[in-house]
């Protein structure tokens, strides 16, 4: 069973989403808000594509930080314990299939080829 994590007031889940049911795959939803996620979690996805993918730096969660912090973010133990604590802040969404990421984030021809 494939897991998504994310929020699901986000545009780019909401695709995502709208792309797997019009495709029938079945999938669990992971909701980062209700259900949080752990370090240990995070740190098994970043030794499969780094934590600096798995942050998003582009989004608004990022921007509003202040500029101390988002100095302070310049390893993976700094970045795991942010994306811990602002889940907003993991690109999303995570599309996981027993314990290996799938993909990230939402691009169709990608989809196509990884959960087809």
């Amino acid at each position: 069973m494939k897991i998504v994590y994310a929020i699901p007031n986000c545009n780019t889940v909401k695709k995502a989403l709208d792309w797997l049911k019009a495709n029938k795959i079945a999938y669990e939803f992971h909701d980062y808000k209700k259900k949080g996620i752990t370090s240990s979690q995070l740190t098994t996805w970043a030794k499969q594509m780094g934590w600096e993918t798995l942050m998003n730096k582009k989004g608004a969660t990022w921007r509003q930080l202040p500029k101390e912090i988002q100095e302070s973010i310049t390893n993976q133990k700094a970045a795991i314990a942010l994306m811990v604590e602002k889940t907003s802040i993991i690109r999303r969404p995570l599309i996981e299939e027993n314990g290996k990421i799938c993909v990230l984030g939402f691009d169709e021809t990608e989809y196509k080829k990884a959960l087809k």
